[in-house]
């Protein structure tokens, strides 16, 4: 058994009964299926999300596998993709407790219990609001190459997200007074339960990441000079290179393929 407690956690739940108290943890529930349930809810006064998982069956492991995905079995993955972030100063979540049990992978339970990101909008949203009212060059331009710096970090120290779409980043909205972005304002990625880590990221899902980030900002009014600043900054060649690159036409193809499979539902 791995039991992970911060201070002001560990004030609250003692380690020996800690599994039947998160077990138990009521709240808003924000997803409950596939033996996974996210809950939202206070302790002392303060805000904090859990992901419980009381083991996902051996029927949903083998559904997955034959599917040639790899299963969900417990809060570990996301709970490493955390650290790894932490580790490269990349903005995230914050870990408040984390507790895995059992060999079975079945039937392990685990749990992983994060602060609440207060005042926060996701990219996707305001990607929407820029329809109406867009952004000036230099914020879109700060915020174009933030995005490109995180995918950089974490696709070449090993790390693919899987779920690389711009409603798991957020941005603290202490920008939302004159709508500008800055050198400073924080992204937070988040949503890190499939998250992969290796020794080097396969360049599959190098494509996959940035063709799932590509398609989800379809809708946001970009031209093909901010597209290219992306790949600039992502892989520090000039426009030309990135422009004969096969790895951004791969990025084209796989954004067209998710638009392809929307479409067809």
């Amino acid at each position: 058994m791995t039991v992970y407690r911060r201070d002001d956690i560990a004030q609250q739940w003692p380690e020996a009964t800690i599994f039947a108290q998160v077990k138990a943890q009521q709240g808003e529930v924000f997803r409950s299926k596939e033996g996974r349930r996210t809950v939202q809810f206070r302790l002392a006064g303060k805000p904090y999300f859990l992901k419980y998982h009381a083991g996902v069956g051996w029927g949903e492991i083998v559904k997955n596998l034959v599917q040639l995905r790899l299963p969900i079995i417990s809060a570990k993955s996301e709970w490493q993709a955390i650290r790894f972030l932490e580790s490269h100063d990349l903005s995230t979540l914050s870990i408040a407790a984390y507790g895995e049990r059992g060999w079975n992978p079945a039937k392990k339970s685990s749990f992983l219990v994060t602060d609440e990101l207060t005042r926060t909008m996701s990219l996707e949203h305001l990607g929407a609001q820029w329809r109406a009212s867009p952004p000036s060059f230099q914020t879109k331009k700060i915020l174009i190459e933030k995005l490109a710096s995180i995918a950089k970090v974490m696709h070449e120290n090993g790390m693919n997200h899987r779920d690389f779409y711009l409603c798991h980043f957020l941005l603290n909205e202490s920008f939302a007074e004159d709508n500008t972005i800055t050198a400073k304002t924080e992204l937070h990625l988040i949503d890190l339960h499939r998250a992969q880590i290796r020794q080097q990221t396969p360049r599959r899902w190098q494509i996959k990441d940035l063709g799932s980030l590509y398609y989800s900002a379809s809708n946001i009014l970009l031209t093909q000079g901010d597209l290219l600043r992306f790949m600039v900054a992502y892989t520090g060649r000039s426009v030309r290179e990135v422009s004969a690159m096969s790895l951004w036409h791969a990025v084209i193809t796989r954004k067209q393929q998710l638009q392809q499979r929307e479409r067809h539902g």
